[in-house]
């Protein structure tokens, strides 16, 4: 058997309380609930994001290509765009 600890964690009041409404439905507490999610993460390697959105990992190249114009200055896509 696992232990637990307490965490505490701050979110948004709307969205904690549809979510233990939601949760309530199924039988399912909100520390539950959570547990869930985090597990779910865990397995897949993977966090849920909205569709169209990716994370990006810091092994990437891409991370790292973003990491080192940090402090740059840049432009938007349009001014690029009219380069």
């Amino acid at each position: 058997m696992t232990s637990k600890i307490r965490t505490n964690i701050y979110l948004d009041e709307q969205l904690k309380k549809e979510a233990k409404d939601f949760l309530k439905d199924y039988g399912i507490s909100l520390s539950n609930g959570i547990n869930l999610l985090l597990q779910q993460m865990i397995q897949k390697k993977k966090v849920p994001l909205p569709s169209g959105i990716e994370l990006i990992h810091p092994g990437e190249e891409d991370y790292k290509l973003i990491e080192e114009t940090k402090g740059e200055e840049t432009i938007s896509l349009d001014e690029f765009m009219k380069l």
